[in-house]
C-alpha cells in the first residue's frame, strides 16, 4: 500500500503531459514533465522493490524517460536510450522464459520480431529507423513469450510497438494526420505502466520481494 502513492504521482504527470503539450507550457517544463511520468514508475521499482530483477526493470523505465526527455532535443540520441531500454528488457524477459508456449504465440512472437522491423522501415523510408526497430520488435517479441502476465506485459510491450510505429508512420504516410499526435503518447505511456506493474507483479508473486532467511 506504501508504494502506491509512486504509481498515482506516474499516473498524474503521464496523463497530465499529453494534456500539457497540448498548451503553452515552456520548453524546459515541458520536457521534464515528459520524463517524469515514466521516471517515476523506475523510482517505484528501484526504491521499494529490492531485487535485482526489479532493479533491471527500473533501468528499462530509466532509460525510456531519458529517452523521453533527450527525443525532444535531439531525436537519435532518444532513439539510442530506447534502444538500450529495449535490450535490458530482452534480458529480463528472457531470464523468465515461458515453459511451454503455444504454437500461436510462438507465431505472433516470430511475426513480431520480423514484422516490426519491416514496417518501420517501410513507413520511414530510414535504415537507421528499421535497425533501431529489430531492438523494439526484440523486446516485444521476448515480453510476449516470458511467463509475466501476457495481458499487462505483453500488451503493454506491443501497445509501445504501435506508438513507434505512429511515430514512424508520421514520417510518412500520414506527415499530416492528427492521429498519431492524439494517440502515440497514450500509447506508450500506459503501455510502459502495464510492463512496470505486471513485472513487479509476477516478481511479488514469485517471492521475490520475501528476505532470505
Amino acid at each position: 500500500m506504501e508504494k502506491r502513492p509512486w504509481l498515482v504521482a506516474s499516473l498524474v504527470a503521464g496523463t497530465s503531459y499529453w494534456l500539457a503539450a497540448k498548451g503553452h507550457v515552456p520548453g524546459l517544463w515541458l520536457v521534464a514533465w515528459k520524463g517524469a511520468g515514466v521516471g517515476l514508475l523506475a523510482a517505484y521499482a528501484w526504491a521499494h522493490h529490492p531485487s535485482r530483477n526489479a532493479h533491471l526493470l527500473a533501468m528499462v523505465m530509466a532509460l525510456g524517460a531519458i529517452g523521453d526527455m533527450v527525443l525532444e532535443v535531439y531525436f537519435s540520441a532518444g532513439a539510442v536510450a530506447f534502444l538500450f531500454g529495449h535490450l535490458v528488457a530482452i534480458s529480463l524477459y528472457l531470464k523468465f522464459r515461458r515453459a511451454r508456449p503455444a504454437a500461436s504465440q510462438k507465431g505472433l512472437a516470430i511475426a513480431t520480431l520480423l514484422l516490426v522491423p519491416a514496417i518501420s522501415w517501410l513507413l520511414s523510408g530510414r535504415a537507421d529507423v528499421g535497425l533501431y526497430a529489430l531492438g523494439l520488435g526484440g523486446m516485444a517479441a521476448a515480453a510476449w513469450l516470458s511467463s509475466f502476465p501476457r495481458y499487462r506485459v505483453g500488451l503493454g510491450a506491443m501497445m509501445f510497438v504501435a506508438s513507434d510505429l505512429l511515430i514512424f508512420a508520421r514520417m510518412g504516410p500520414l506527415a499530416g494526420s492528427a492521429i498519431p499526435g492524439l494517440l502515440i503518447w497514450p500509447l506508450y505511456y500506459f503501455g510502459q505502466f502495464l510492463i512496470c506493474t505486471g513485472v513487479i507483479a509476477r516478481l511479488r508473486q514469485q517471492g521475490d520481494f520475501t528476505p532470505a532467511r
